[in-house]
């Protein structure tokens, strides 16, 4: 089993930065995508950004321009770096990874617990 701890977030005016990180740990034979989804009261979950293992990103194309994702593969750790942020970025944010167990070819999802993010006006 793989678990994913998110930390970072918290309340941040308009126009400033946070930063969340995510550490997978457990057992596992490796970790592919990673990357961010975010749901706001009352609408669907919609993904931020995800990463491959060789660093290729894609991004929602609302926060395009203005978050970074990255991942360290030795730590095993996303990072979701996120600027200029406005109060439509506030949300609570999951951090998911596609997960490959030893001696299977699939892959699963393991998500994080989430961690909120306020953005103020």
């Amino acid at each position: 089993q793989v678990q994913l701890v998110e930390s970072g977030g918290g309340l941040v005016q308009a126009g400033g930065s946070q930063r969340l990180s995510c550490a997978a740990s457990g057992t596992f034979f490796r970790i592919h995508t990673m990357g961010w989804f975010r749901q706001a009261p009352e609408k669907p979950r919609e993904l931020v950004a995800n990463i491959l293992t060789g660093d290729s990103a894609t991004y929602t194309d609302s926060v395009r321009g203005r978050f970074t994702i990255s991942r360290d593969n030795a730590k095993n750790t996303v990072y979701l770096q996120m600027n200029s942020l406005k109060p439509e970025d506030t949300a609570v944010y999951y951090c998911y990874a596609e997960v490959q167990m030893a001696g299977l070819r699939g892959t699963y999802s393991a998500w994080g617990q989430g961690t909120q993010v306020t953005v103020s006006s």
